[in-house]
């Protein structure tokens, strides 16, 4: 891994880890026009782990099965944060913003109140994999000016512990590395770790915070729970529960991501989510006038 910074740390300790709730496969669907991907968190499950509204999950080293891309689209209301394990996805938006993300880069959007984007390959073979993530924003920042940054592999913070597991930490904090993003109210938690076989891991998580992981390679276990490849395990929010600790009989890879709930009304249509169903009908007229991101309506 390159990355920001690179060092040592130990371990933090974790006296109570949380356990499994429950374990997701997740929903084989198309997005964009034509990308095959694994919905992993899907609408079902937006209010038990909120403040995150959506997971996909995407990989395939077949061309056809991503070569269409995301054409121009709309959002409004949240931040959507998309992680590139390997490819070239370029983004290119009605603020004005463009970027290239590529193999460990990280693109986070604030979407706020309006922004009209693309996110279209450039490539034509080989594989493409990572993830989306949708983060919900709190009532007060849904109609707040759109933001967009790219982070380019080397731009995210990595570390090593003295077990020989490999951090990357996007967003929050882990064993005192600062990630790449902070949030405040929501204060995500997003990181990916990389087992070596036989390896543990303990990550520190506030009580109040909703989590979970999601396996990509190999098979992680949580207490006597097994999280096999590509399926997402809810960690249970015991109140006595400081972290959570994974190990790995065979080397793995796991993203974690936590969040501190924002317990506020969940009004979705499409790629719109806002807190009532007025603030729905405003935001698709809106689109349909063409002036999404202008400052308008609340």
């Amino acid at each position: 891994m390159t990355s920001a910074t690179t060092n040592k740390v130990a371990s933090d300790s974790v006296h109570q880890g949380r356990g499994v709730e429950r374990i997701i496969h997740g929903q084989a669907v198309m997005d964009g026009a034509g990308v095959k991907i694994n919905r992993v968190l899907t609408q079902a499950l937006q209010r038990r782990l909120d403040p995150f509204l959506m997971l996909d999950a995407f990989g395939s080293d077949k061309a056809n099965d991503y070569i269409a891309g995301f054409p121009s689209h709309p959002h409004r209301g949240f931040e959507t944060v998309s992680y590139m394990l390997e490819g070239r996805m370029r983004h290119k938006d009605s603020a004005g913003n463009e970027g290239l993300l590529t193999s460990g880069g990280v693109q986070w959007m604030t979407a706020g109140r309006g922004v009209i984007h693309s996110e279209m390959p450039e490539q034509e073979a080989g594989v493409m994999e990572g993830f989306q993530l949708w983060l919900n924003l709190p009532a007060r920042d849904k109609m707040r000016a759109p933001w967009y940054r790219d982070f380019n592999g080397a731009d995210v913070p990595v570390f090593t512990t003295d077990a020989g597991v490999g951090v990357r930490v996007i967003a929050g904090a882990s064993h005192g590395v600062v990630g790449a993003v902070q949030r405040e109210v929501t204060e995500p938690i997003y990181i990916d770790i990389d087992l070596p076989a036989g390896a543990t891991f303990k990550q520190q998580l506030p009580p109040g915070h909703n989590a979970f992981i999601y396996t990509y390679r190999g098979a992680v276990s949580v207490g006597d729970k097994s999280v096999p490849e590509k399926s997402m395990a809810i960690l249970a929010n015991a109140a006595d529960a400081d972290g959570v600790t994974l190990h790995a009989a065979q080397a793995s890879r796991v993203i974690l991501i936590a969040g501190a709930p924002l317990n506020e009304p969940i009004v979705q249509y499409g790629p719109f989510v806002m807190n009532t169903q007025a603030e729905i009908v405003q935001a698709v007229e809106d689109f349909r006038a063409g002036k999404l991101g202008e400052e308008a309506h609340r």
